[in-house]
């Protein structure tokens, strides 16, 4: 068995920072897990269907097209979950829309809550660290093209790693990131 994961990685200079605020929180995960807009959370698949997985997504990225997604401030799932994120202010149709599609065929799968696109920064921590987070992050913001999204692979040190990025449009390009 293999764990995925396919999401919207926040580009330079504001996944760094993302990342960097996560890390002070002392969240576990912060040395794992790239800032990014998840399109579908750890998912367990076959090993030999990664091929069939790829080729989903590649049909999946050629029926999108590039958009805006502007993030601005923060919010909580407290008192659901224990979660800060940053709030996706514009783009939040797309995400909703694009993580449907990814959401089927060979990634079909039941959500445990609705699907609410965010970045989430601090998790797994105690709370003053999530208000911490809250507050330091509440006046984040940036707007940036979104023209693709990448598959992650999650390794046995529970590291994400990027395997493809997938482009938008009827021209969709993959390619093998080098990591």
């Amino acid at each position: 068995m293999l764990t995925i994961g396919v999401a919207i990685p926040i580009p330079d200079p504001w996944g760094p920072v993302l990342d960097a605020a996560r890390a002070r929180t002392g969240d576990p995960q912060a040395v794992h897990v790239p800032s990014h807009v998840t399109l579908l959370g750890p998912t367990e698949i076959a090993s030999d269907g990664l091929g069939e997985v790829e080729n989903h997504l590649a049909a999946c990225a050629a029926e999108h097209h590039p958009f805006e997604l502007h993030l601005r401030g923060t919010g909580t799932f407290r008192p659901i979950t224990e979660v800060v994120f940053v709030t996706v202010a514009m783009g939040i149709s797309e995400c909703e829309t694009l993580e449907s599609a990814v959401r089927t065929g060979p990634l079909a799968k039941e959500l445990n809550y609705p699907y609410h696109p965010h970045v989430t920064v601090a998790q797994a921590v105690d709370t003053p660290a999530l208000d911490a987070a809250f507050e330091e992050l509440a006046d984040f913001e940036a707007q940036f093209t979104v023209d693709g999204f990448v598959l992650y692979t999650h390794d046995d040190d529970a590291t994400w790693r990027p395997r493809r990025a997938f482009g938008f449009g009827a021209a969709a390009r993959w390619a093998t990131i080098d990591a």
